[in-house]
C-alpha cells in the first residue's frame, strides 16, 4: 500500500528556466527561447541574426544619421512633447523618467526624475544618442519601433547584459497613410516596476497624437481631390491622384479600369482609401515622393503594368503640397513628361534570382527561421497569416498579408490572390479554368491549387513567362 501511495505523489517538474538563462544560451547561439514572449524572441532574433548587435554594449551610440524630419513630424514631436509634459511631475513621482525619440531612435528629449536620470546617463539615456534595435539591441523604444503595438521590455529581456536593470515601456507614434514609425514614447524605470498607469498613459498619448494624424491625413486627401478636379477640368488626360504610400484617393473612368479601382469615388479618409496592387505603380509613387521632397517641383515619368493589359502603360508623375507638405502625387496615363524614373535591377525578371530572406514562423512557443525555398505559399486566414513549408504548415510571425509580399517581393515571391503569396519557384503546373481563369498547382508536397484572382492574372503571366 506504500508504493502504492508512493505512485500517486506528482512528479517534480524541471525548474523553469528564467528569463535570463534563456539569454545566456541565446547569446552563445542556441535558439530554445522557450518561455520568453514571443516579441521578445523576435527581438532577440533580429538582434543577433540580423544586426549583430553585441550584448556587451554597455551604453547606446551617439546617433549619427542626419535625419532631415519634415513638417508633419516636427507635429508630431510638438504634440507628444506637450502630452509628456503634462505628467513629467506624474512620471518623476514614481521614480521614472520619460523620453521621446523619432524613428531612427535618436532621443529627441528626457523627462522625469532626477537620479533615475543619472543612472540613465551612464547608459546614454540622453537626448542625441541612438535607442534603435540595430543600435542598441532590445528596449523599450527600439523594440516599439519594430512592432506595430505598445512593448514592455523587462529586465534580461533587454539584448545587452548592461540594461538588465531596467524596465521599459515604449509605444511608437505611426503615419497614418504610410504606416512607417515617425515617433515612440517611452517611460524607463531602473531596478523598479512600472505602475498600471503607465501603460495606458502611453496608450493615451499615442492615440490622441494618431488622431491628430488622421484629421491631417483627412485634410491632404482632400486637397489631392481639389488638384485631381483642377487638371481634369484643364485637360483630356486620364488621371488618378495617389497618397505617398501609393494608395488611391481619386480616380477618372478610364484610370479606374487601369487600377481596378472604383471610378471618380473620392476617398479623403486613409482608412477607405484603395490599394491598386500594382507593385510597380507603389514603388513609382513612393520613388516620387523622396524626389519630390528635395525638389518641389520634379516631375517624372515611367511606364507600368496595370490591370487588363499585356503592354505597359507610360505615365508621369506630378506632386501636390498642401502648405509646403507633400501629401501625394497625381499620376496621368498615356503621357511621358519630366524625368524617367530609374528601373529596378532585375525588374520583371525570372523567378529563379530569389534572393535568401529569411522568414519567421511559430509552432507552439518556438520561433522557426526558414529560408525562402522552403516556403511554398503564403495564405491570408482571418487574423492570421499561415506558410505552407517543408516543414509542415506554419503560422507567421508577420501578421498581415500585406507586410508579407511586401517582404518577400525581392525574394520570388508574387501576389496572386487577395488571400495567397506563393513562391514563384515552387510553382509545378499552371491550369487553365473553362473561363480563362488561372490557378496554380504549388509544389508543397500535396500539389496544393492556389487560384490566381481575375486582376492579378497580367502580372502572373509575365512572371511565368506564359
Amino acid at each position: 500500500m506504500a508504493d502504492m501511495h508512493r505512485l500517486d505523489l506528482p512528479a517534480r517538474k524541471p525548474r523553469k528556466a528564467t528569463v535570463y538563462e534563456v539569454w545566456e544560451r541565446f547569446v552563445r547561439g542556441e535558439d530554445d527561447v522557450h518561455g520568453v514572449r514571443p516579441e521578445v524572441a523576435l527581438s532577440w532574433h533580429r538582434c543577433r541574426d540580423q544586426y549583430g548587435v553585441d550584448p556587451s554594449l554597455t551604453e547606446a551610440p551617439v546617433a549619427i544619421a542626419d535625419v532631415d524630419h519634415s513638417l508633419e513630424h516636427d507635429v508630431v514631436f510638438a504634440e507628444l512633447g506637450f502630452r509628456a509634459a503634462s505628467v513629467v511631475e506624474e512620471v518623476s513621482n514614481i521614480g521614472g523618467v520619460v523620453t521621446i525619440a523619432d524613428a531612427t531612435g535618436r532621443v529627441l528629449a528626457e523627462w522625469g526624475d532626477k537620479a533615475t536620470r543619472s543612472f540613465a546617463a551612464k547608459a546614454n539615456l540622453a537626448p542625441w544618442y541612438c535607442w534603435s534595435e540595430c543600435a542598441t539591441g532590445t528596449n523599450g523604444m527600439g523594440t516599439a519601433l519594430e512592432t506595430t503595438s505598445p512593448v514592455v521590455i523587462r529586465g534580461a529581456e533587454h539584448w545587452c547584459q548592461a540594461f538588465h536593470d531596467w524596465t521599459c515601456a515604449g509605444v511608437a507614434v505611426r503615419d497614418v497613410v504610410t504606416k512607417e514609425p515617425v515617433a515612440v514614447l517611452n517611460i524607463s524605470c531602473w531596478r523598479s516596476e512600472l505602475p498600471k498607469v503607465a501603460g495606458a498613459w502611453l496608450s493615451n498619448a499615442a492615440s490622441r497624437t494618431q488622431f491628430m494624424l488622421r484629421r491631417r491625413a483627412r485634410d491632404a486627401g482632400g486637397e489631392l481631390v481639389a488638384a485631381y478636379n483642377h487638371v481634369r477640368s484643364r485637360s483630356g488626360v486620364s488621371v488618378a491622384a495617389l497618397d505617398p504610400a501609393g494608395r488611391v484617393v481619386i480616380a477618372d473612368d478610364k484610370a479606374s479600369v487601369l487600377l481596378g479601382v472604383p471610378s471618380s469615388t473620392p476617398a479623403p479618409d486613409p482608412a477607405v482609401r484603395w490599394n491598386p496592387r500594382l507593385p510597380e505603380l507603389i514603388k513609382a509613387a513612393r520613388y516620387a515622393v523622396k524626389q519630390a521632397s528635395r525638389n518641389p517641383s520634379w516631375v517624372g515619368s515611367t511606364q507600368i503594368f496595370t490591370h487588363l493589359a499585356d503592354d505597359p502603360t507610360p505615365i508621369s508623375i506630378r506632386p501636390v503640397f498642401l502648405a509646403g507638405n507633400l501629401v501625394g502625387n497625381l499620376v496621368s496615363f498615356g503621357v511621358s513628361e519630366g524625368e524617367q524614373l530609374p528601373r529596378a535591377d532585375g525588374a520583371g525578371g525570372s523567378p529563379g534570382q530569389a534572393q535568401s530572406s529569411r522568414i519567421v514562423a511559430t509552432r507552439e512557443n518556438r520561433m522557426v527561421l526558414l529560408r525562402a525555398p522552403e516556403v511554398a505559399f503564403a495564405e491570408s486566414e482571418g487574423n492570421d497569416v499561415w506558410l505552407s513549408t517543408d516543414q509542415g504548415r506554419l503560422r507567421a510571425a508577420t501578421p498581415a498579408l500585406d507586410k508579407l509580399e511586401k517582404e518577400l517581393g525581392d525574394a520570388g515571391f508574387l501576389r496572386v490572390h487577395r488571400q495567397y503569396v506563393v513562391n514563384l519557384d515552387r510553382v509545378r503546373e499552371v491550369e487553365r479554368g473553362f473561363k480563362g481563369e488561372l490557378a496554380l498547382v504549388m509544389d508543397d508536397g500535396g500539389n496544393t491549387m492556389v487560384p490566381v484572382s481575375r486582376r492579378n492574372a497580367p502580372a502572373v503571366r509575365r512572371a511565368l513567362d506564359i
